[in-house]
């Protein structure tokens, strides 16, 4: 995002909102704080980033919430829909994309004022729409119960197709779907921006996507399986791939095409508790915790752990 829009953005989003969590206490000297407060019983899931705000998604209610990295503070940018909201990501248009799960659908959200842009039904049950990704002429959402990725195609100016202007692309080669558990999860453009890579959670798996014809192949990381991969971050050639249950992330080195890698080292933090995916923002990694082992209530806290990228 250049710096033109970046500021355009932070200062759009400075609208008026009912504050929902009290703001977490940045640290001495200004730092913005390493664990960010969420509210009570929120689940989240999903989290994107722009300039000093980020977006969270509950995987309970489907609320989305705005947080200031660098106080802290936060607002309800969108009510609870009754369907989760999982993944999440911003545009430079200020356009929030959120997968919708169980209700097998995504939606547009306008991260100014809240308002739905744009809804789309992908697939009836079973579905789970976990992830999406943003390319420069489309918007990708994994399923983690079919072996498909949904496309939104993006026109001029990023002009969002109408509510069937989506298309499905079945995924061949290397990817077999397995069981009834999570396999399709995380998504990202590979480095060339040629292709998509995708993590099948249940086997720890990444795989290189064609997506003009849905072939897929397995990305060579020597010795490696990224067991529990969740949320996929993609900076350069750099992939971090969030392993939730295991509470930590893998940084990946890939070659330009996204066809091999080489594992470079592991991020843990005592504050982890079963992260489910990464945004980055203020040269930090954001992660959500889902304390998906903790069983939830109205009262269970919930917070964003911040840590260095390097």
């Amino acid at each position: 995002m250049n710096r033109r829009i970046r500021t355009a953005l932070g200062v759009a989003l400075t609208a008026t909102l009912v504050t929902t969590a009290a703001p977490t206490p940045a640290a001495a000297h200004g730092r913005p704080p390493a664990v960010i407060a969420l509210p009570d019983g929120f689940q989240p899931e999903g989290v994107a980033a722009a300039g000093r705000y980020a977006w969270f998604g509950s995987r309970a209610t489907g609320e989305i919430y705005r947080a200031d990295l660098i106080t802290g503070a936060g607002t309800q940018l969108s009510p609870p829909t009754g369907t989760p909201s999982l993944g999440l990501k911003v545009d430079p248009r200020g356009r929030l994309f959120v997968a919708g799960g169980t209700a097998g659908d995504a939606r547009v959200i306008d991260t100014r004022s809240g308002a739905v842009l744009a809804r789309y039904r992908f697939a009836e049950a079973p579905t789970f729409v976990n992830d999406v990704t943003l390319t420069r002429d489309a918007a990708w959402f994994t399923d983690s119960n079919r072996p498909v990725l949904y496309r939104l195609p993006l026109g001029r100016g990023g002009a969002l197709p109408p509510a069937e202007g989506f298309t499905t692309l079945t995924l061949t080669g290397d990817f077999q779907q397995i069981g009834t558990g999570v396999n399709l999860n995380g998504i990202v453009p590979t480095p060339d921006g040629r292709g998509l890579i995708v993590v099948q959670s249940n086997t720890g798996t990444l795989f290189r996507v064609d997506p003009a014809t849905g072939r897929t192949t397995a990305v060579s990381v020597p010795g490696q399986t990224f067991t529990n991969g969740d949320g996929l971050l993609l900076l350069g050639r750099t992939l971090y791939v969030v392993q939730n249950r295991l509470n930590q992330v893998a940084v990946v080195e890939l070659n330009r095409a996204g066809t091999t890698g080489v594992l470079r080292r592991i991020i843990t933090d005592p504050a982890f508790d079963v992260p489910t995916t990464v945004a980055t923002a203020l040269g930090r990694l954001y992660l959500p915790n889902g304390r998906f082992s903790t069983p939830p209530t109205p009262t269970t806290p919930y917070t964003v752990v911040a840590v260095d990228r390097r």
